[in-house]
């Protein structure tokens, strides 16, 4: 199957413009200048006709009359001026020869000498006292009879300019009649050229507006994979291009924001499961029946209350995001229970700005921290040590701190998790075995974070032998949603 060239919109409207006024000038120019051309033609002759018509009375009759004046006695030569006249007839003549050919005027041209050496011998004889006057008189007659002949050369040449004028003037009709028919031709051709072209420079545009009509119907239905038809029209198919690229990365951000989806209810369920952790749930029920039994009714109160603020906390009403106050209360839940169950070996401090007890925050971000820093650092290091919670507020950021004085991380562990916050990707291991033992991670609110947040970066570690260092900052949220 042949493949269509493309073409665009602007070039063929070009062509065709073009075209048409090549079509509708051409003609138009090629006539007039022919009708130019024989109108200059006509005119010369005319011109010719009318100038050489004047001076046949000249030849015929004036010169004659001034010959006869001086032969009758009234004049002399020098007054009576019939050489000028000569003169002037000969010199127009020889203009008119210098354009034009024609052998009338050579043969009335050289006539015009003969008659001018007739009338010089009649000078010659009447100068001559003994020639009698009759023999000028006969000269006199010659003088006529030559003026009379180059009349009629000059009536010939009239009469045959005259026909060529005639004939030019058909000529000329002829044409116009032409120009007329061609002209009317080539503007109904224009019409049905100009009519077909916009037929054509239309239907291909409707289609390729109907292909992109169609594309977007398909696409917002749903179909993901749908893709618009190439279009023949140049600046449409750019369209076209720009159109399916924006579907394929709606497509890809569609896709990616499934799998962050996806990911993120994955997240939230394994917070769920961390906050009901069998192991943590029976590990403070045994103390809290340990602490009955010893008599120690105050623990077993702290203990009992602790736990249910903690699991309310958890729960915030099914709340997404809670208040900062809130996130502490829950934190100090879980650190009472746990300050009872590992006493010398576990010290805290929570040390929050009171401005920020009002602010909201995604909840759950920062127990699963300190319960990262007991697991996996505190309840390792000989003789205990000591957990720091911080949180201040600079500018329009709420930024946490979790450092404790645990054993620490060692240089590979410490690069393993710090790329696996800053790409999301686990190595080597599934994301809960970051932490050996269980338990919610540091994945996971990393993970939350850069979801919930839209941010590129989640949290950030330093770990060493004296301990880790975990904080992130994160914008107060402005939703509506009830705490």
């Amino acid at each position: 199957m042949k493949k269509e060239r493309r073409q665009s919109i602007e070039n063929v409207m070009n062509f065709t413009t073009n075209l048409l006024l090549a079509i509708l000038l051409i003609p138009a120019l090629v006539s007039l200048i022919m009708l130019a051309v024989y109108m200059l033609s006509i005119h010369q002759s005319t011109y010719a006709i009318s100038r050489i018509a004047a001076l046949r009375p000249v030849v015929e009759e004036e010169i004659p009359e001034q010959t006869w004046s001086v032969i009758a006695g009234r004049n002399t030569f020098e007054d009576c001026g019939v050489y000028d006249t000569i003169q002037s007839v000969n010199d127009e003549m020889d203009r008119y020869m210098e354009r034009s050919s024609s052998t009338e005027i050579l043969v009335a041209r050289r006539t015009m000498n003969t008659l001018r050496s007739y009338v010089e011998q009649i000078e010659k004889d009447m100068a001559d006292d003994s020639i009698p006057v009759s023999v000028s008189e006969e000269t006199l007659e010659e003088v006529r009879s030559v003026a009379s002949l180059t009349g009629e050369m000059l009536g010939s040449f009239i009469e045959e300019e005259i026909l060529r004028v005639n004939e030019r003037h058909s000529v000329l009709q002829t044409i116009s009649l032409i120009v007329l028919v061609v002209g009317i031709l080539i503007l109904v051709f224009s019409f049905f050229f100009a009519r077909n072209a916009r037929y054509k420079l239309v239907r291909s545009t409707h289609q390729a507006i109907n292909r992109l009509a169609q594309f977007t119907k398909e696409f917002s239905s749903g179909n993901l994979q749908a893709r618009a038809s190439p279009a023949l029209m140049e600046e449409l198919s750019d369209l076209t291009d720009d159109v399916n690229v924006m579907a394929e990365q709606m497509g890809n951000l569609i896709e990616q924001n499934r799998r962050e989806q996806e990911n993120l209810k994955k997240a939230e369920l394994r917070t769920l499961q961390a906050q009901v952790n069998p192991h943590f749930l029976y590990n403070t029920l045994d103390t809290i029946v340990w602490a009955a039994e010893s008599g120690k009714d105050e623990e077993v109160v702290v203990l009992t209350k602790s736990l249910s603020d903690f699991f309310r906390s958890s729960l915030s009403s099914g709340a997404d995001w809670v208040t900062v106050g809130q996130e502490i209360r829950h934190l100090n839940g879980y650190l009472s229970i746990q300050k009872i169950r590992y006493r010398d070996i576990l010290n805290y401090e929570v040390d929050i700005d009171p401005e920020m007890e009002n602010c909201r925050i995604l909840k759950l971000l920062l127990q699963p921290l300190v319960e990262n820093a007991l697991y996996h650092g505190i309840k390792f290091r000989r003789g205990g040590g000591r957990i720091l919670v911080t949180g201040r507020k600079e500018q329009d950021l709420l930024c946490f701190t979790v450092q404790d004085t645990g054993v620490g991380m060692t240089p590979e562990k410490l690069e393993e998790v710090r790329e696996t916050m800053k790409t999301g990707k686990v190595l080597h291991r599934d994301p809960n075995e970051l932490e050996p033992g269980g338990g919610f991670g540091l994945y996971n609110v990393d993970q939350r974070i850069r979801l919930y947040y839209g941010q590129d970066k989640g949290l950030e570690i330093e770990s060493g032998p004296g301990g880790t260092k975990v904080y992130f900052s994160v914008p107060e949220h402005q939703g509506e949603e009830q705490v």
